[in-house]
């Protein structure tokens, strides 16, 4: 029986992607509310993943499947959860856990725990890898959240963009012809905005949310999140 052949385990998550001696062990996984889940390759090539895997990336199957999974990895965690997930070639049945967040796509991003398990075929080599992604409780005054119910002023987004590039105060008045106390009025307004104390971790609230674009610079807030 192949991979393709296996019966449907629960709504949205065949058990097909699974060899059939391994689609007991892991039918409470799939059966889990709100777990993304998908089925990666030897070389971590997504082959399937359930509705709820390919929804919370933004995307659809067709953009998901034969794609490597680090291709959706904040570029932060790529490298190392790819590196995680390699270990697993040479530990069948073994697993590893770590924290993730994806790339940003169309301003949003998903933050979770994830699990890869390695899947050994009937000669105990490692055929694929399972992840699991449990996705963290969604807080409804995050910063991304607010940034999409209230996107920023053309002014903020473009104090926001200096404060990024390290443009000072001075600098900021003078190009937007505002004072300089002003300008802190708008930072300070950001802080409590991005539920932050200080400039550094504005900026890092500011790309981990989306609202920033990446690999640009110098920093430009994503037009989405501009009113």
């Amino acid at each position: 029986m192949t991979i393709q052949d296996l019966p449907v385990v629960a709504d949205c998550v065949p058990a097909a992607w699974l060899p059939d001696h391994h689609a007991g062990a892991f039918r409470s996984f799939f059966e889990r509310s709100g777990v993304c889940v998908a089925w990666l390759d030897r070389v971590q090539r997504i082959e399937n993943a359930n509705d709820e895997f390919v929804r919370r990336l933004g995307r659809h199957g067709r953009d998901v499947r034969g794609r490597e999974l680090r291709e959706f990895l904040h570029t932060d965690d790529a490298a190392r959860v790819s590196r995680r997930l390699g270990e697993l070639s040479a530990d069948p049945g073994g697993r590893v856990s770590e924290r993730v967040s994806s790339a940003p796509y169309r301003g949003g991003s998903v933050r979770g725990e994830l699990t890869g398990v390695a899947v050994a075929d009937r000669t105990g080599t490692t055929e694929g890898v399972i992840v699991l992604v449990e996705l963290d409780d969604a807080e409804p005054d995050s910063p991304f959240s607010a940034a999409r119910r209230q996107p920023l002023s053309e002014l903020d987004a473009r104090i926001l963009e200096g404060v990024g590039a390290g443009v000072s105060t001075m600098q900021l008045a003078a190009t937007l012809y505002l004072s300089r106390g002003g300008v802190e009025y708008h930072v300070k307004s950001l802080l409590r905005r991005f539920k932050v104390k200080n400039r550094p971790a504005l900026i890092s609230k500011a790309y981990s949310t989306g609202v920033f674009r990446m690999g640009l610079w110098p920093p430009r807030v994503s037009a989405e999140h501009v009113r």
